[in-house]
């Protein structure tokens, strides 16, 4: 049985009920540029969402498809995709990730994910490796 991917760090509450709004992802989906899209994950932040229910400090969501060992993690360019991509739940909870708080959950965690995905509810979605992304971040 594989581990489950680990929490991030403390967030604060008040980044968890307003992200500031921001296209510079969406606008980089949008044309389907994974240099733009690396260039918005450096210098801009990504929707992650949180586990629903789970008390006490956030917790990334990540995930699986079917029976699969691996995690996928979801990234979004704003609330709104994320709330496109499970409309039927009622707990909508995200962070905002910079950089560094991205590549260190993806290093972290590098091992049990198979996919990063952006905005995969569309309308304009994007997958890569997680070490790409990786990669990406630390240019």
């Amino acid at each position: 049985m594989s581990k489950k991917p680990r929490k991030p760090g403390k967030a604060s509450k008040a980044a968890a009920q307003q992200l500031p709004r921001t296209t510079m992802l969406a606008d980089a989906l949008a044309k389907q540029d994974t240099a733009a899209v690396a260039l918005a994950l450096r210098n801009d932040r990504v929707v992650v969402p949180l586990l629903p229910g789970v008390p006490g400090d956030p917790q990334v969501r990540v995930f699986r498809r079917g029976e699969s060992d691996k995690y996928m993690l979801l990234l979004f360019s704003s609330p709104e995709t994320y709330v496109a991509m499970v409309p039927q739940e009622n707990d909508h909870r995200v962070l905002g990730y910079d950089a560094a708080t991205l590549a260190d959950f993806i290093e972290q965690n590098l091992g049990v994910l198979e996919a990063v995905w952006f905005d995969v509810a569309g309308p304009h979605a994007m997958q890569a490796e997680p070490a790409e992304v990786l990669k990406a971040l630390r240019l």
